[in-house]
């Protein structure tokens, strides 16, 4: 796995993750911005990691994220929204 990075130019949160065969694959997030708070677009994980669990782990990376940069996030995204209501823990990144 390759650190968390918000690619700013791109309007675009990414996380590397190795495939099986050890290819560096990634996960990524389309974000608009208003304000402090991010709207989450579009969540993608690489074909080669569909199914292992890296678009979970990307997901808290971006909570993660969140809290510390203070910003909120606002998903769009149905697997973003799903994700967030079954993540209660991190409420606190909701924006309202």
């Amino acid at each position: 796995m390759t650190d968390f990075r918000d690619v700013l130019n791109r309007q675009r949160f990414e996380q590397g993750f190795a495939d099986t065969d050890g290819e560096t694959r990634v996960v990524h997030a389309d974000y608009a911005v208003q304000g402090n708070t991010r709207v989450i677009l579009h969540v993608e994980a690489d074909p080669a990691l569909r199914g292992t669990g890296a678009a979970g782990v990307f997901m808290r990376s971006l909570a993660e994220h969140a809290r510390a940069e203070r910003l909120k996030l606002a998903p769009r995204c149905s697997y973003a929204v799903i994700w967030l209501k079954r993540h209660a823990e991190y409420d606190d990144v909701m924006a309202a």
